[in-house]
């Protein structure tokens, strides 16, 4: 079983700004699914179009820079795995519920980033790779599978697939023969990954450049982090969700509920 390794917690609470901009709403997620989407991705209000999470301590329960020993191998022969070993045979993985955020999200039609600011920017794209998301009949109601949205990282209206500094990409081929089987977590990441040193601030005007053509804004950005010095991606008005123990649905929903109350929405 892979092992959490604790840090320190942050305690700053959220600063509330507003925001205009146009945006995709639930609604066609509404029209087209079932209860096997969590209720707050289909109730028909607004959804952040762009979803960016930082890594360490937020998609995953280590500081890949410090704690993980490369290289980095599957734990088990074959390549559907959810977790990693390093050199000295310690076990990673994700933090229980990013399976089903992952999933959930991009059925929605929400497109998913990263930004981390590791000094280890390989490794960590060689643990999204090595790292495999469950089938979505693992992680949601197998009844309503048939019926939910196709995973925009799937290969339908996927985000840019280049950069130098890395990005998701689709194989093109359709969610349904994807769904049967488990996905590299790299692939959910349509939005692109930016993964280097430096401000955040930086990252997330890489991530809304690259996703400008799709008509996402600062104010469309919602980002998951857990320190609260990546606050100052506010001043570009994205909005950010500090977590204290990583992301949970709960925290999902509630980063979701703060992007909607900055937006007057309740």
């Amino acid at each position: 079983m892979a092992r959490k390794l604790t840090k320190p917690s942050a305690t700053s609470s959220p600063t509330a700004t507003t925001s205009t901009t146009s945006h995709p709403t639930a609604a066609a997620a509404a029209a087209t699914t079932t209860p096997g989407l969590p209720r707050i991705l289909t109730d028909a209000k607004p959804l952040p179009r762009l979803v960016v999470f930082d890594l360490d301590y937020t998609l995953w329960p280590f500081w890949v820079d410090t704690h993980v020993s490369p290289p980095l191998r599957a734990q088990q022969a074959a390549p559907q795995t959810s977790a990693a070993l390093d050199r000295t045979g310690e076990s990673f993985a994700f933090y229980d519920d990013i399976p089903l955020t992952l999933h959930a999200l991009s059925r929605a039609g929400v497109r998913l980033g990263v930004a981390s600011r590791t000094h280890a920017p390989d490794l960590a794209r060689d643990m999204l790779k090595l790292l495999y998301v469950p089938p979505a009949s693992a992680v949601l109601p197998p009844a309503h599978e048939a019926v939910l949205l196709p995973d925009r990282s799937a290969g339908a209206g996927g985000g840019n697939s280049s950069s130098s500094s890395g990005s998701g990409s689709g194989s093109g081929s359709s969610s349904s023969k994807k769904d049967g089987k488990p996905r590299r977590a790299l692939d959910f990441f349509d939005g692109g990954m930016e993964i280097y040193p430096g401000s955040k601030i930086r990252h997330m005007e890489s991530l809304q450049k690259r996703n400008g053509g799709a008509g996402v804004a600062f104010a469309d950005i919602l980002f998951f982090d857990d320190e609260s010095r990546n606050r100052d991606v506010e001043t570009l008005g994205v909005t950010m969700w500090l977590v204290r123990d990583g992301v949970s649905w709960d925290e999902v929903e509630k980063g979701i509920r703060e992007w909607r109350r900055r937006r007057g929405v309740v």
